[in-house]
Protein backbone atom coordinates (compact mmCIF):
# COMPACT_ATOMS: atom_id res chain seq x y z
CA UNK A 1 0.00 0.00 0.00
CA UNK A 2 1.12 3.51 -0.96
CA UNK A 3 2.02 5.70 2.15
CA UNK A 4 -0.60 8.28 1.55
CA UNK A 5 1.38 11.97 -0.09
CA UNK A 6 0.06 15.22 1.29
CA UNK A 7 -2.14 17.25 -0.86
CA UNK A 8 -1.00 20.65 -2.51
CA UNK A 9 -3.81 23.04 -3.18
CA UNK A 10 -2.55 25.97 -5.32
CA UNK A 11 -4.80 27.86 -8.31
CA UNK A 12 -3.28 28.95 -11.67
CA UNK A 13 -4.49 31.15 -14.30
CA UNK A 14 -3.90 31.33 -18.12
CA UNK A 15 -4.27 35.06 -18.45
CA UNK A 16 -4.75 35.63 -22.08
CA UNK A 17 -4.47 38.80 -24.09
CA UNK A 18 -6.32 40.25 -27.42
CA UNK A 19 -3.58 38.58 -29.57
CA UNK A 20 -4.83 35.10 -28.12
CA UNK A 21 -1.56 34.61 -26.69
CA UNK A 22 -0.57 33.11 -22.93
CA UNK A 23 1.34 34.46 -20.03
CA UNK A 24 4.09 32.17 -18.71
CA UNK A 25 6.18 33.21 -15.93
CA UNK A 26 9.87 31.62 -15.31
CA UNK A 27 10.35 30.19 -11.90
CA UNK A 28 13.09 32.23 -10.15
CA UNK A 29 16.45 30.72 -8.92
CA UNK A 30 16.65 29.28 -5.25
CA UNK A 31 12.95 28.49 -5.67
CA UNK A 32 12.46 24.00 -6.72
CA UNK A 33 11.59 23.57 -9.97
CA UNK A 34 13.96 27.13 -10.83
CA UNK A 35 13.93 27.77 -14.62
CA UNK A 36 10.89 26.26 -15.38
CA UNK A 37 7.88 28.24 -16.80
CA UNK A 38 4.58 28.15 -15.27
CA UNK A 39 1.32 29.35 -15.35
CA UNK A 40 1.12 32.63 -13.00
CA UNK A 41 -0.33 32.14 -9.70
CA UNK A 42 0.12 29.86 -6.02
CA UNK A 43 -1.05 28.35 -3.04
CA UNK A 44 -4.72 28.61 -1.62
CA UNK A 45 -4.46 29.90 2.00
CA UNK A 46 -6.55 28.22 4.49
CA UNK A 47 -10.15 30.12 4.25
CA UNK A 48 -9.66 31.11 0.87
CA UNK A 49 -11.50 30.47 -2.25
CA UNK A 50 -9.25 29.73 -5.12
CA UNK A 51 -10.46 33.01 -6.98
CA UNK A 52 -10.03 35.31 -4.03
CA UNK A 53 -6.22 33.33 -3.75
CA UNK A 54 -5.83 33.60 -7.61
CA UNK A 55 -6.64 37.97 -7.34
CA UNK A 56 -3.99 37.96 -4.57
CA UNK A 57 -1.73 35.96 -5.95
CA UNK A 58 -1.70 38.08 -9.11
CA UNK A 59 -1.93 41.07 -7.05
CA UNK A 60 1.61 40.43 -5.31
CA UNK A 61 3.30 38.34 -8.22
CA UNK A 62 1.99 40.35 -11.45
CA UNK A 63 1.25 43.83 -9.76
CA UNK A 64 -1.97 43.57 -12.02
CA UNK A 65 -5.62 43.55 -10.48
CA UNK A 66 -8.24 40.95 -11.61
CA UNK A 67 -12.18 40.82 -10.68
CA UNK A 68 -13.94 37.21 -9.46
CA UNK A 69 -16.26 37.73 -12.41
CA UNK A 70 -13.13 37.83 -14.94
CA UNK A 71 -12.03 34.45 -13.98
CA UNK A 72 -13.61 31.65 -15.75
CA UNK A 73 -12.73 28.05 -14.37
CA UNK A 74 -11.24 26.06 -17.08
CA UNK A 75 -9.78 22.90 -16.18
CA UNK A 76 -7.52 21.74 -13.60
CA UNK A 77 -4.27 19.38 -13.38
CA UNK A 78 -4.31 16.37 -10.61
CA UNK A 79 -0.53 15.59 -10.78
CA UNK A 80 1.89 13.07 -8.09
CA UNK A 81 5.34 14.66 -7.70
CA UNK A 82 7.52 12.21 -5.15
CA UNK A 83 7.20 14.66 -2.04
CA UNK A 84 3.24 15.95 -2.53
CA UNK A 85 0.15 15.35 -4.94
CA UNK A 86 -0.66 18.91 -6.52
CA UNK A 87 -4.34 19.51 -7.47
CA UNK A 88 -4.40 22.88 -9.32
CA UNK A 89 -7.78 24.36 -10.49
CA UNK A 90 -6.99 26.42 -13.77
CA UNK A 91 -8.72 29.31 -14.93
CA UNK A 92 -8.97 31.63 -18.26
CA UNK A 93 -8.38 35.12 -17.94
CA UNK A 94 -9.09 37.62 -20.67
CA UNK A 95 -9.54 40.86 -18.57
CA UNK A 96 -7.53 42.80 -16.60
CA UNK A 97 -5.66 46.37 -14.92
CA UNK A 98 -2.05 46.66 -15.16
CA UNK A 99 0.60 45.61 -17.04
CA UNK A 100 2.08 42.11 -15.86
CA UNK A 101 5.42 42.42 -14.10
CA UNK A 102 7.48 39.93 -12.94
CA UNK A 103 7.93 40.93 -8.97
CA UNK A 104 8.27 37.33 -7.94
CA UNK A 105 9.53 35.41 -11.64
CA UNK A 106 12.82 35.06 -13.47
CA UNK A 107 10.98 37.00 -16.12
CA UNK A 108 7.42 36.65 -17.74
CA UNK A 109 6.54 35.79 -22.13
CA UNK A 110 3.37 35.80 -23.53
CA UNK A 111 3.31 33.00 -25.86
CA UNK A 112 0.73 31.44 -28.50
CA UNK A 113 -0.36 27.54 -26.85
CA UNK A 114 1.42 26.11 -30.10
CA UNK A 115 4.61 27.56 -28.78
CA UNK A 116 3.95 26.29 -25.11
CA UNK A 117 6.03 23.09 -25.44
CA UNK A 118 9.55 24.59 -26.52
CA UNK A 119 9.59 26.47 -22.68
CA UNK A 120 10.33 23.65 -20.04
CA UNK A 121 7.22 23.54 -17.80
CA UNK A 122 6.26 21.25 -14.54
CA UNK A 123 5.23 17.78 -15.33
CA UNK A 124 1.60 19.12 -14.13
CA UNK A 125 1.31 21.57 -16.31
CA UNK A 126 2.12 19.61 -19.54
CA UNK A 127 -1.61 18.18 -20.28
CA UNK A 128 -2.70 21.06 -19.78
CA UNK A 129 -1.24 22.99 -23.35
CA UNK A 130 -3.28 20.96 -25.49
CA UNK A 131 -6.55 21.94 -23.71
CA UNK A 132 -5.65 25.37 -23.96
CA UNK A 133 -4.46 25.33 -27.55
CA UNK A 134 -8.11 23.91 -29.01
CA UNK A 135 -9.43 26.84 -26.68
CA UNK A 136 -7.79 29.63 -28.17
Amino acid sequence: MNTPQPLMLVVAVALVDPDGRVLIAQRPEGKSMAGLWEFPGGKIEAGESPESALIRELAEELGITVKEPCLAPFTFASHGYPAFHLLMPLYVCRRWEGTPMPRHHAALKWVRPNQMRDYPMPAADLPLIPMLRDLL
